[in-house]
């Protein structure tokens, strides 16, 4: 694995202690996290009682330079575009956030690190496959 993009359940998880999500990252070269994901992250933070502990790991992930936090360009717009309209002509919505995580995703190349299935009804997002790795 070269670059992988971390979701937001990944992110969680590894911040929970999953030694599991610390192999994965190990092995990588790159790992993004979409400005999208932060701002599910902050909207978390807020609204749970340790903020200020979440903030502080936040950031010190953040500061490791394998970490690269991914901006909305705009080919990852027109990429947006076009799974929006795939998905709605298939009748599959998913969340807005996912499928900017997506669009990003496809855009870097990376391996998407989430454990949200609905990801699986795009067929261009390399989606890492949680369930043989449980």
């Amino acid at each position: 694995m070269k670059r992988i993009l971390i979701d937001t359940n990944a992110y969680s998880k590894l911040f929970l202690g999953s030694q599991q999500i610390v192999d994965i990252l190990s092995m990588t070269d790159e790992v993004y996290l979409s400005v999208i994901v932060l701002g599910e992250l902050y909207t978390g933070f807020r609204g749970g009682s340790k903020y200020e502990k979440n903030i502080k790991a936040l950031k010190g992930f953040l500061d490791d330079p394998i970490i690269k936090v991914l901006r909305v360009s705009e080919d990852a717009a027109e990429i947006f575009g076009e799974i929006k309209h795939y998905l709605r002509v298939k009748g599959k919505p998913i969340p807005i956030n996912d499928i900017w995580i997506a669009a990003q995703s496809i855009e870097t190349g990376s391996l998407l690190l989430s454990y949200d299935e609905h990801f699986k009804e795009i067929p261009q997002v390399r989606l890492w496959s949680w369930e043989k790795n449980e």
